[in-house]
C-alpha cells in the first residue's frame, strides 16, 4: 500500500523544471504572517474594567478560554487566573491536574 515514488518517463526527466518566482513567495509569506498572530507575552491588567467586564460574559473560566479571549499564551492565562484567585476576584470551582475551572465572584 502506498508504495514509493512514481518513476518518471524519459520525456519528463529531460524537461527543465519550472521554478516559481521568488517575489511571489515573499508575498505569500507576508500574507500568512499578517493572518497568523502570535499570542501576547504580557498579562492583561487586572485593575482594568474592560478585562473584568469581558470575564463576566464567560460562563466558566478556564485557562484555554482566557487565552483565546485575550490572545495570550496558555501558561500566562494560567498564571493570570491564579493571580485573580489570590485577589479574590475568581473562585476555583472544579478540575483536576490538567484542567481547572473558575467562576467570577463579583
Amino acid at each position: 500500500m502506498g508504495g514509493g515514488k512514481k518513476k518518471q518517463s524519459i520525456k519528463q526527466m529531460t524537461k527543465p523544471k519550472k521554478t516559481k518566482e521568488p517575489q511571489q513567495k515573499e508575498q505569500k509569506a507576508d500574507a500568512t504572517q499578517a493572518a497568523k498572530k502570535t499570542p501576547g507575552l504580557t498579562m492583561p491588567d487586572i485593575e482594568d474594567k474592560k478585562v473584568i467586564g469581558s470575564l463576566k460574559g464567560m460562563k466558566a473560566l478556564t485557562p484555554s478560554e482566557v487565552a483565546s479571549r485575550f490572545n495570550i499564551r496558555l501558561s500566562l492565562a494560567k498564571a493570570f487566573l491564579i493571580e485573580l484567585e489570590k485577589r479574590k476576584i475568581v473562585e476555583y470551582v472544579s478540575g483536576g491536574k490538567n484542567l481547572k475551572i473558575y467562576k467570577l465572584l463579583a
